[in-house]
């Protein structure tokens, strides 16, 4: 029996480098990887080893025959990208994308040689001290490049008190399949050549200038931490949230209040139709007592145990072919039990563009779902729903009216557009359908929405880092190949480097870029020689912030949540603050508590 990849798929090809038959596409060195949602297995060359499978960070891979009611689909997904079932990305349109497969449908088996490592220093080379600030996938992957293949002492920082970056605070807690790949990671958290030194801050502990002074190299992985703006009138009105603070709310973040979100409301409107969005509107209308099994944070278990929100709507100013989604997440929101889906029908370019969408297509999976035009006048009907709403844009967010109808957020509703208008002129209308104009004129005219929350979910957008150049237009650090301009010895990866995009695996070939570089510049003598001995800069640290947290602190935190999940039937109950998070590092790190 075959195997199938499935929705959590993280793409960082570890099983494409273990399986024996080349079965596994697309591979890191085939055009189209990076571009498709998921790796696939080929079901016809699959040998059922399960080789792929053990290799898996994020346990997204297992034998069809096994595979639940909702990932059943996934087998047929596999297939489909081998035989040309469809169209778009990961369907068989990719074909002439992967490698040419021999005209012997027997197996390809790889031909075994001699490791060999591109990103590797002679074995003669002095080791180097390299520096990674930031501790999600992106410098992880970095530091796990360097640490495999070199012999170099890594020194990994962290603003927060504890490491994990992305896989901690950004993955949503019913994805627990997808943080596996942290266990990945943590495994070089007490590596012999490693030194933890969480809570410290470029730009408020120490300079970036400082932090090159004690190292060969400094690796930036510091992602993208904040929002993207809708510019509308109100949008910094109370009831209206960033989904970058909402995630960090429901992840337990110590930068985010427990009563940062109020769920008083019974609608919701939520801007963006990406991944994001849609985890947001997901964790809205999911069943407590699922996420109570979760690591989702205490507060947020509560809030939504209480909740009043019954009905989200997806507000997407393109078609539902142009969204920017994955197909695998979108499948996911039809197997949410006791939630509705609905399309708001209100312009036709959207149901042509769902009955075109071919097999492959992310609109296809809409087709099946109840398109209606909803009356959002009255409140939401009993039950959980939720709306998308494409070629449609948010105008301003009402605060409620000065005789104080306003309810306990301060927000009446979302005035939203219309797109009947723009399709009528881009038709080219006949003077003889002026009265279908007139209708659809109409119909576009800007209206309100009630809800008593907003949320942008518009994307991501990188800080500067003081002391490092930034492009403001991107949210970037300028760089050639992750070396910063104008700064020798200072390299970017992930999102800081090549902005919001990708995926968790995505970071894998962008860390081997930038570790190549890097270790290109060593080799040619291009790296400054640090001013100080390897020991100097842990006693700048501690001098700097006497709460850093080491390798043993943050083992400690990680027994003290895993104890308080235990309790509870959970994965692990995280600690929500930063107090709480230096003070368990620290007692437990000394024998009490």
């Amino acid at each position: 029996m075959p195997y199938a990849i499935t929705q959590n798929c993280c793409s960082d090809a570890t099983c494409v480098a273990v399986c024996p038959v080349n079965c596994i596409h697309p591979t890191p060195e085939e055009r189209a990887f990076g571009s498709t949602e998921l790796l696939h297995i080929d079901p016809k060359a699959c040998i059922d080893c399960g080789a792929c499978a053990d290799a898996c960070p994020v346990d997204a891979i297992f034998p069809t025959d096994s595979l639940s009611a909702a990932q059943r689909e996934y087998a047929e997904i596999n297939a489909a990208y081998y035989e040309g079932g469809g169209t778009g990305a990961d369907a068989g349109g990719a074909a002439e994308e992967r490698a040419p497969q021999p005209a012997d449908p027997g197996p390809n088996f790889h031909v075994w040689g001699a490791p060999v490592f591109e990103r590797s220093l002679p074995s003669d080379f002095a080791p180097i001290r390299v520096a990674v600030v930031g501790t999600g996938p992106a410098g992880m992957y970095a530091a796990e490049d360097l640490l495999l293949h070199t012999s170099a002492e890594v020194t990994l920082i962290d603003r927060l008190p504890v490491a994990g970056g992305l896989v901690r605070y950004g993955v949503a807690p019913d994805h627990p399949a997808t943080k596996k790949v942290g266990e990945t990671f943590a495994r070089f958290h007490s590596h012999p050549r490693v030194r933890l030194q969480l809570g410290l801050e470029v730009g408020r502990d120490l300079t970036a200038d400082e932090l090159a002074a004690h190292h060969d190299a400094v690796i930036y992985a510091v992602g993208a931490a904040t929002d993207r703006r809708l510019g509308i009138p109100g949008e910094d009105s109370p009831g209206t949230v960033s989904a970058t603070t909402f995630v960090a709310w429901y992840n337990a973040h110590p930068e985010v209040a427990p009563d940062a979100v109020d769920l008083s409301a019974e609608r919701v409107v939520v801007v963006g139709n990406g991944n994001v969005a849609l985890d947001v509107a997901r964790i809205l209308v999911s069943d407590p007592d699922a996420l109570a099994a979760t690591d989702i944070a205490d507060h947020a278990l509560r809030a939504l145990r209480t909740s009043n929100v019954r009905e989200v709507v997806l507000l997407g100013r393109r078609g539902p072919e142009d969204a920017s989604y994955t197909r695998t997440e979108l499948l996911a929101l039809k197997h949410l039990d006791g939630v509705e889906l609905l399309v708001d029908d209100h312009d036709p370019r959207i149901g042509a563009a769902i009955d075109a969408a071919g097999p492959g297509d992310k609109a296809a999976v809409l087709q099946g779902v109840t398109r209606a035009a909803p009356d959002y006048a009255p409140a939401p009907a009993p039950g959980r729903r939720i709306v998308f709403r494409f070629h449609s844009a948010p105008v301003a967010a009402v605060d409620g009216d000065p005789a104080g109808a306003a309810d306990a957020h301060g927000l009446r509703g979302v005035r939203v557009t219309s797109g009947a208008a723009e399709a009528a002129a881009q038709a080219g209308s006949a003077p003889a359908e002026a009265a279908a104009e007139a209708d659809l004129a109409t119909a576009a005219a800007e209206f309100e929405i009630p809800a008593g929350l907003l949320l942008r979910a518009v994307g991501y957008r990188g800080a500067p880092i003081p002391g490092l150049p930034f492009d403001e237009a991107t949210g970037t650090v300028p760089h050639e190949d992750g070396r910063v301009l104008g700064r020798p010895g200072t390299y970017v990866v992930g999102w800081i480097k090549r902005g919001p995009s990708g995926g968790i695996g995505t970071n894998r070939g962008c860390a081997a870029e930038t570790v190549g570089t890097l270790l290109a510049d060593a080799v040619a003598g291009a790296l400054p020689t640090p001013a100080y001995a390897p020991k100097a800069f842990p006693r700048l640290a501690r001098r700097r912030n006497r709460q850093v947290v080491d390798a043993r602190g943050l083992a400690a935190i990680n027994r003290a949540e895993e104890a308080r999940g235990h309790r509870d039937g959970r994965p692990r109950v995280k600690l929500a603050t930063v107090g709480e998070l230096v003070a368990t590092a620290r007692s437990r790190r000394l024998g009490r508590g």
